[in-house]
């Protein structure tokens, strides 16, 4: 041989041609390799030299097939299988041979290609170096993927996105060499019938005798059932963790539709019960007709929802009495297509308004809770091929069960909430007061974000001779019983003020109840049961306020110029401690002023820093005070917050702003304790009232005056104060040194006194005492009579 033909790889099937007598006459280049002969070595020599047992040629000729050891060159022997073909020229044979070793190993592969190409689990496809399939075993119905006749390429049967994906990956085996091993690959139908599967793909490049690849052998298997349960389970597991995790019906709504879309389908939504949405149970209907449902929650997998369908907020339109309607309102899920829902709602709008454009496949479960139909969640397939089958109905029944039940808990919790809010805002009183001398706006928020309600209150107390108090306050805790704490203390606070009190004795007060409520608590709940509260006392005629504070953030004070710095307030503990004393403070607040009074709900909206929101708190009433805004807007610029996440607690703002009090709406005088200061102050009551046109009221006022001054100069020594303040009513003051208790008494016929304070009672609208400093004041309420 030459050198150019040794260094081609030689052809395993080794060729001779023999005449009839036995003489090889024709010797292949293949046969000089497996025998290690060249053919002048064996031309014109008989056949049967080269047997290394001549005893395998019976009679002399060789059989037409079977096996044969021949003696190489060499001196080795090699065993061969051969077989003898006849050729047109009756004078000569064809002997073709190979190893015995390389005949064994082609079988195997025959047999492997066979099972292969047999078998219809495993799916087998030998493709060229264009990846045209050349083998396969995927015809149709005998493997669960698209068939592949021979000649075609992936595109021409799937989906031209999976193809161009699976084909990627195939040209990179193809051009590294490098195998690839369990693919997961999801391949869709091209063509109707539609159909998707998931596939695990394995491939491995062909080559030639040379090494040149030649091609890829694909195999894969079915994992298409694996696929759709794991897909399936993570969609349970999602319901699971992110449906009914807040309280709020519309985000547990929002969240189904999110959980379905777009793994489980494209379009989806969820129809709850009017009553449903107000926290109430919904009615029970059965059949057709108007079904009290209200669209709630919207998820499209293409972005915007479409304009064709009902949209959300507005309500489900009435439906025919249809078998999918009676089987829902039983708590059934059902399963239908296009063509079946157009054939049961005879009218085409109502069906654009029920089915979006594309959709093929239709579910819908009832969200079914405590044997109440709280609405359902319907989903459409657009774009997913396959329609809905057994297995989706079973997750979509699941899903919608564990949805219904944190759909009941918002609705529960919705009508607890408003119930509570409607209480607490019951306990509260009118949010706007306006007299001559004092105007207050009060604005309450709960707190959002399915946060309970809490016990923060307000309040505005008109008090004798024109002053007002103003509380604001903030019970620990939160739900019911904070506002039903809240409903004591506001009404104890009110108790206590119509006693005239200074602030920090009704606060003293105020702290022994708490402390007494914490004792008739449940033992789980003394450490919580407590409270923050700010109490003033607004005295027009002084033009000044009076507070005191029981652990609770200090007020602001805007002045008219825009000047806006919190009341250097003395701190004193939370309500329920005990055994602290309250301090007062008095502050100047001119005319045009605002007192702001807020609970720390308040700040937290402005975030979490206390110097910081403090500061943006008074920065923003500034701003609010110099615009001249009215206090409504002023309060509900301050509660407007600026952090953007919804407040986890409620709020509560006092505004207050005070008005001049005329010079000439006042008279004062002082007198000492002598008995004939008695009839100075009466001809200085009866002098003023005829300056004011009041003369109706000089007979009343004088007896008053008379009986008042009288008692102080008996009883209490000087010096004696009267005053006397002209609004809507005419109040007249008598203030002595004394701390003495006036009481009234009904006195005996016998008695020479004892008459005095009943006389004042029945010439006066209302009466009564309060106690500063040093003394005590006496006032009267009259109706002003020209």
């Amino acid at each position: 041989m030459d050198e150019a033909a040794g260094s081609a790889p030689p052809s395993r099937v080794a060729a001779a041609l023999v005449d009839p007598r036995g003489v090889v006459v024709g010797w292949s280049r293949a046969a000089e390799h497996l025998v290690q002969r060249p053919a002048a070595e064996v031309l014109r020599r008989s056949v049967l030299r080269l047997l290394a047992d001549p005893g395998a040629a019976p009679a002399g000729r060789l059989p037409d097939s079977g096996t044969a050891t021949l003696r190489c060159g060499s001196g080795k022997t090699v065993p061969v299988r051969y077989r003898v073909d006849g050729l047109r020229n009756p004078a000569l044979s064809l002997v073709l041979a190979v190893a015995a070793d390389q005949a064994a190993e082609s079988e195997r592969d025959a047999a492997l290609t066979r099972a292969l190409l047999g078998q219809n689990r495993v799916g087998f496809v030998l493709r060229d170096a264009e990846l045209a399939v050349v083998r396969s075993n995927l015809t149709r119905g005998a493997f669960a993927g698209p068939p592949l006749p021979v000649g075609s390429r992936l595109s021409d049967v799937t989906h031209p996105a999976d193809a161009a994906v699976v084909e990627a990956a195939l040209r990179g085996v193809l051009e590294t060499g490098v195998p690839l091993a369990a693919h997961e690959q999801r391949v869709r139908s091209a063509r109707p019938p539609y159909e998707e599967w998931s596939l695990s793909v394995s491939a491995v490049r062909t080559q030639d005798a040379r090494g040149r690849p030649t091609g890829v052998a694909v195999l894969f298997t079915d994992a298409t059932e694996h696929w759709l349960a794991e897909r399936r389970r993570e969609l349970r597991h999602r319901a699971s963790a992110g449906i009914g995790g807040t309280l709020d019906i519309g985000r547990t709504a929002q969240d189904i539709v999110d959980t379905l879309v777009p793994d489980f389908a494209d379009v989806a939504w969820v129809d709850l019960a009017d009553a449903v949405l107000t926290g109430d149970e919904p009615p029970k209907t059965f059949g057709g007709g108007d079904l009290h449902l209200r669209r709630t929650a919207v998820r499209s997998a293409d972005g915007p929802w479409p304009p064709g369908l009902l949209q959300p907020g507005e309500p489900v339109p009435p439906f025919p009495d249809l078998p999918v309607i009676r089987d829902l309102q039983e708590g059934r899920t059902i399963v239908t297509d296009r063509e079946a829902l157009a054939r049961g709602l005879t009218d085409p709008a109502h069906l654009r308004l029920a089915a979006p454009e594309g959709g093929h496949s239709m579910i819908a479960a009832p969200l079914f809770a405590r044997g109440l139909v709280l609405g359902l969640v319907a989903a459409w397939r657009t774009d997913l091929p396959e329609p809905f089958e057994e297995g989706d109905t079973a997750l979509l029944a699941e899903i919608a069960a564990h949805s219904a039940l944190g759909v009941d808990n918002a609705r529960r919790y919705t009508r607890e909430h408003r119930a509570a809010v409607t209480l607490q805002r019951r306990l509260l009183p009118q949010a706007f007061t306006s007299t001559r001398v004092m105007e207050t706006t009060g604005l309450y928020r709960p707190a959002s974000g399915g946060a309970e309600i809490g016990g923060d209150w307000f309040d505005a107390i008109a008090l004798p001779s024109l002053r007002t108090a103003l509380v604001v306050g903030d019970v620990t805790g939160h739900g019911l019983h904070a506002t039903a704490t809240m409903g004591r203390l506001r009404t104890a606070v009110q108790t206590l003020a119509d006693l005239e009190l200074t602030p920090d004795e009704l606060l003293a007060h105020l702290d022994d109840l708490v402390f007494r409520l914490a004792g008739e608590a449940d033992p789980a709940q003394r450490d919580v049961v407590g409270a923050t509260c700010l109490v003033a006392v607004h005295d027009p005629v002084a033009g000044r306020c009076t507070m005191a504070a029981a652990g609770h953030p200090p007020p602001l004070l805007a002045l008219p110029g825009g000047q806006v710095a919190e009341v250097a307030v003395r701190p004193g503990p939370p309500l329920g401690v005990g055994g602290l004393p309250f301090e007062a403070t008095t502050v100047d607040v001119p005319p045009g002023s605002v007192l702001a009074l807020y609970t720390d709900g308040l700040l937290q909206r402005y975030g979490a820093d206390l110097g910081a929101t403090t500061r943006e708190l008074t920065g923003r009433l500034a701003r609010a005070q110099s615009a001249g805004g009215d206090l409504t807007a002023i309060a509900q610029a301050l509660m407007a917050g600026s952090v953007t996440h919804p407040p986890r607690d409620d709020a509560a703002v006092l505004l207050a702003r005070p008005s001049a009090l005329e010079a000439s709406s006042v008279a004062d005088w002082e007198f000492p304790a002598d008995p004939r200061a008695v009839a100075s102050a009466r001809e200085a009551a009866t002098g003023q009232l005829a300056a004011w046109g009041l003369d109706g009221n000089a007979f009343a006022t004088e007896l008053i005056v008379s009986e008042l001054v009288t008692n102080a100069v008996r009883y209490a020594g000087g010096p004696v104060g009267l005053r006397m303040i002209r609004d809507e009513v005419l109040f007249c003051e008598v203030t002595d040194p004394s701390n003495t208790q006036p009481r009234m008494r009904r006195a005996l016929t016998g008695d020479e006194g004892g008459r005095g304070l009943f006389l004042v009672a029945q010439l006066s609208r209302r009466w009564g005492s309060r106690y500063g400093q040093t003394g005590k004041t006496i006032w009267v309420e009259q109706e002003p009579a020209e």
